[in-house]
């Protein structure tokens, strides 16, 4: 025997069915670590502060699209920071971003090409070579293919000697036409009072270890 139900009753239930149900607060609330927001701020940083800048030494490969002959596979940056092309013939490449040289391209080369298309990759990096000297156990160049901190570098040269000194290291480092000196205290770094002198190293710097 079936019971018969009332229409306006069987939907006066279902709304209060649903009222009682539990409501998860977290839905529509966007986490502010994954959100579209966050993403794209985590990839505006890594595009302005850590992009790799093009050293010397390094190989590009340079397409422009459509332009078979304009596109060249492995171009050599020179020791003095340029690099050549057809057309073009020496455009500065040292210390510019792959972006940065794309749109450096990109303008020199609408003189000759309607809306060129200019791509910049990396092939091989070959420029980012340290020094540490003095008192390590294995003195001289670093030639590395990525980015490291001082202490990495320090394990690299197989560490100090017993006669070193390393609360008074210094990193010696070009910007521009000078030289800056920076100091670095091991002991400080170690013991956590001063984590920030564990510095990330770049191309060309010297580590001394009195």
């Amino acid at each position: 025997m079936f019971t018969r139900f009332n229409l306006p009753s069987m939907a006066l239930l279902f709304v209060f069915t649903a009222c009682l149900a539990p409501y998860d607060v977290s839905a529509g609330i966007q986490d502010e670590r994954t959100g579209p927001g966050a993403e794209s701020t985590t990839r505006e940083e890594v595009s302005t502060n850590h992009e790799y800048r093009i050293g010397i030494g390094d190989l590009l490969n340079i397409s422009v699209w459509q332009q078979k002959e304009l596109s060249q596979d492995a171009v050599p940056v020179r020791p003095d920071g340029m690099i050549s092309l057809p057309i073009l013939r020496d455009v500065r490449a040292e210390g510019l971003t792959c972006g940065q040289l794309a749109d450096r391209l990109t303008e020199l080369l609408k003189v000759y090409v309607t809306s060129p298309t200019v791509t910049v990759v990396v092939k091989e990096v070959n420029s980012l070579t340290i020094y540490v000297m003095g008192q390590v156990k294995s003195s001289g160049a670093l030639v590395l293919k990525n980015k490291i901190r001082l202490l990495q570098a320090i394990s690299m040269a197989g560490g100090f000697t017993p006669f070193a000194h390393p609360s008074d290291m210094v990193v010696l480092r070009k910007d521009g036409a000078r030289e800056r000196r920076i100091p670095v205290n091991y002991d400080r770094i170690v013991s956590g009072k001063s984590p920030e002198q564990n510095i990330q190293l770049q191309g060309g710097d010297t580590v001394v270890v009195p």
